[in-house]
């Protein structure tokens, strides 16, 4: 990997902070660093990153308020770095803008892959923008053209990255677009959380990488996540099923609602 352009990284730690910056140096970044949020937020806008290394516990203010503040006027990949690995951290760093989470202490390898394997996706969000095609109606089917799977009512484009539930646009994340795809793509096999974590982290997890605990409970905050904003009945959910103590499925289909 080279000439990748500006990282930052934002890490009170003397020893931590040498590591990422000597990590994403070799990955082929310009690399800059902060040693607490506040002039981490300067530099980033300054330098108008592509990647930040954020950590949760800074001096000043925390990482959390960083990230919001980075997200007010940049769309650089952000991976939060912390020794946090519950849930209600995964669920504020992922809320707030982070497109990862990393618990210390990481191997430099996982964090090369994880940045690696971001820019390898779209940046951008799943804005919700109506596709040109298809249109819904009578001509719609469950698969209307490659890259486009349809499932009771939410029609998924894969090729524009676009998301609507019955000719409404809805909008997603990245890693919220991501686990959806797999799910309709797997026509109601049972994808593992294992599997979940792959589909996020892309193609540097095969099937040898270890999965920790926090990959598995990310996955569970994006899910539940896209759960809200399908605005799912728990009781009587349409798109997606928990399978109890493996991971999710695709619900069933619904005749009312090709």
């Amino acid at each position: 990997m080279d000439d990748l352009g500006v990282a930052v990284v934002i890490e009170d730690d003397a020893d931590v902070r040498n590591l990422l910056e000597g990590v994403l140096t070799q990955a082929g970044f310009e690399v800059h660093t902060a040693v607490d949020g506040r002039a981490g937020v300067e530099v980033v806008r300054s330098k108008q990153a592509n990647v930040v290394t954020l950590d949760i516990g800074l001096p000043d203010i925390d990482g959390f308020e960083v990230l919001r503040r980075i997200r007010n006027f940049s769309n650089a990949y952000v991976v939060m770095l912390t020794g946090r690995t519950d849930e209600p951290d995964l669920l504020g760093a992922l809320n707030a803008g982070a497109d990862d989470y990393i618990a210390k202490p990481f191997r430099p390898r996982e964090l090369r892959a994880r940045v690696a394997a971001m820019m390898r996706r779209p940046r951008h969000e799943v804005t919700g923008q109506k596709p040109s095609q298809p249109q819904w109606g009578e001509a719609a089917a469950a698969k209307v053209e490659p890259g486009v799977l349809q499932h009771n009512g939410l029609l998924l484009n894969h090729r524009t990255r676009t998301v609507e539930i019955k000719g409404e646009p809805l909008g997603l994340t990245r890693s919220e677009f991501d686990l959806l795809h797999v799910l309709l793509k797997g026509g109601g096999a049972v994808c593992t959380r294992a599997d979940l974590v792959r589909a996020v982290r892309g193609d540097f997890y095969d099937r040898d990488t270890y999965i920790s605990e926090a990959d598995e409970r990310a996955v569970e905050v994006h899910v539940g996540n896209l759960r809200r904003k399908l605005k799912e009945d728990q009781l009587s959910p349409r798109w997606l099923q928990t399978v109890r103590g493996v991971g999710y499925r695709l619900a069933p289909r619904r005749p009312d609602d090709a």
